[in-house]
């Protein structure tokens, strides 16, 4: 391990939403352990606020999916960028940046502080395997070192000239601190409870317009065949606890509002109907049967599916290579269909139980934990140099 610095060195970290909120609070804590002398800064959520990162300004403000939605956002975008640009070029500058995923706002950022000579560690790279493959020469021109979290993904970059380092995956070191939390468990496990469905909505803002709608159509038509279901919502900390109680108002659905964390509303849970994302992989480390739903506005789908090169949104079934969790995408994520989906997980057992099997095939071949330490071991290293 790097020998600790006399002074601390600043280090701003940039994460542009909620699934870079949760590597970065990993990532911040064991760098509070392994190198205390360093000072973190910078764009995140509650997550890294908790962690010990003073926040410029919260990354809800960046987070917009789609490439539509974007445009509506730009201004507002724009002046977050050049108030990060600003902070590389002026005399307070960071002697690190790190930036986690996020890549269309991230690399520009990364060219500014290539520019000002600022070194940049880049934290889960862009998915440059799953489209715009040309950009990894981008990345590599722009950035220092590269932290990978797929075992596949140094290869792309070897060629290119630049470090890039597996060093396992970020939900792996989560997953571990997660299993003594168990309060969620205890209170719904009885042995007479009723099956539980979860229904996972994502993180951010701008997807629960397109995809909530047809999610709450699917609880309703659920609980119509099977009116003993009861249902769990976990909420993101990045989304607004308000938006879900005023849509379930009046609805009669029994579906509780969870704020434990996702590992133990996952294993609470009979079977989950959830949307693509980081979140897929979380409930594969769990095991727990799950259906996946993508669903953006029309426009921004006809341009990404011409864009996107790999044939799976969720991330277990680009691990395994084979589509081992149901994918129910765009035209394809009407409530029929995934009620009846939710329905075969629940009442198949020999279907749910192979599922289980390929998601346990999933967790191990993504190996064991201690990816933030690696990390963190890296930034000591860079602001040591």
């Amino acid at each position: 391990m790097t020998a600790p610095l006399a002074d601390s060195k600043k280090v701003l970290i940039v994460a542009g939403e909620a699934s870079g909120d949760l590597h970065g609070g990993n990532l911040l804590r064991a760098a509070g352990v392994l190198c205390p002398h360093l000072e973190f800064f910078g764009v995140g959520g509650e997550g890294m606020k908790q962690a010990g990162c003073r926040l410029i300004f919260p990354s809800d403000e960046l987070s917009v999916m789609g490439l539509v939605e974007v445009f509506s956002q730009l201004p507002r975008l724009l002046k977050r960028f050049h108030q990060l640009k600003n902070l590389l070029q002026g005399p307070m500058r960071p002697d690190l940046l790190i930036l986690i995923d996020f890549p269309d706002f991230n690399l520009r950022l990364a060219k500014v502080a290539q520019r000002v000579g600022v070194p940049v560690l880049y934290y889960i790279s862009p998915k440059v395997w799953a489209w715009r493959r040309g950009r990894a020469r981008t990345i590599a021109a722009r950035v220092d070192r590269l932290a990978l979290i797929f075992p596949f993904e140094p290869e792309i970059y070897r060629p290119l000239g630049v470090v890039a380092d597996y060093v396992g995956n970020p939900l792996l070191d989560e997953f571990v601190a997660a299993q003594s939390q168990g309060a969620l468990l205890q209170r719904l496990a009885a042995t007479d409870r009723p099956q539980l469905v979860g229904i996972f909505p994502g993180s951010r803002k701008s997807e629960l317009r397109y995809i909530f709608p047809t999610l709450l159509e699917t609880a309703r038509l659920l609980h119509q065949r099977k009116p003993e279901l009861k249902f769990l919502l976990p909420v993101a900390p990045s989304l607004p606890r308000e938006f879900f109680q005023d849509k379930l108002r009046g609805t009669g659905l029994p579906i509780a509002l969870v704020d434990e964390n996702i590992y133990q509303v996952a294993a609470t849970c009979d079977a989950i109907l959830c949307v693509s994302g980081t979140v897929t992989l979380q409930i594969a480390l769990v095991g727990t049967p799950l259906a996946i739903v993508y669903k953006v506005a029309p426009l921004s789908y006809a341009i990404g599916r011409r864009l996107i090169k790999i044939p799976y949104a969720g991330l277990p079934n680009i691990i395994a290579g084979k589509e081992i969790a149901r994918e129910f995408i765009q035209g394809a994520a009407t409530p029929a269909n995934l009620t009846a989906e939710l329905l075969r997980l629940l009442d198949d057992r020999a279907y749910a139980a192979r599922l289980r099997q390929d998601l346990a095939a999933v967790k191990q071949a993504m190996g064991g934990p201690g990816c933030s330490a690696r990390v963190a071991k890296m930034a000591a290293e860079m602001v040591a140099q």
